[in-house]
């Protein structure tokens, strides 16, 4: 959303300009975009300082931390339909939460979550 992504879906990028919408970032996110940029696996056309600031500073969205709960939820998932953590982790965040999670991943469906393309 803050690259503007062609991958954003309208209703996504409606949703993201739509002040009356809450928006949360994962702590799990912030790591693995760190994670990405520091292998070079990812370009943010910014200081990875500079992005959270953004994010954070200028309450483009809320910080969702990693809870307990969180963790439990995580634990407690039976199949394993996604290789990646970050991603798994996700899915607990919004399992657990109650919440719909923005992605173009389609194999995250198989956990039953509310997914934004």
């Amino acid at each position: 959303m803050v690259a503007d992504s062609p991958r954003l879906s309208s209703v996504s990028r409606r949703m993201a300009g739509d002040p009356a919408v809450t928006k949360l970032v994962s702590i799990a996110s912030l790591w693995e975009i760190a994670v990405k940029v520091r292998l070079k696996k990812l370009e943010l056309g910014m200081e990875f300082g500079a992005f959270t600031e953004l994010i954070g500073g200028q309450r483009l969205a809320e910080l969702l931390p990693v809870t307990p709960a969180h963790v439990k939820r995580l634990a407690d998932m039976d199949d394993m339909h996604h290789r990646d953590p970050f991603d798994r982790m996700l899915v607990a965040q919004a399992l657990a939460e109650n919440l719909a999670l923005v992605s173009a991943d389609t194999s995250l469906d198989a956990y039953g979550i509310r997914r934004l393309s």
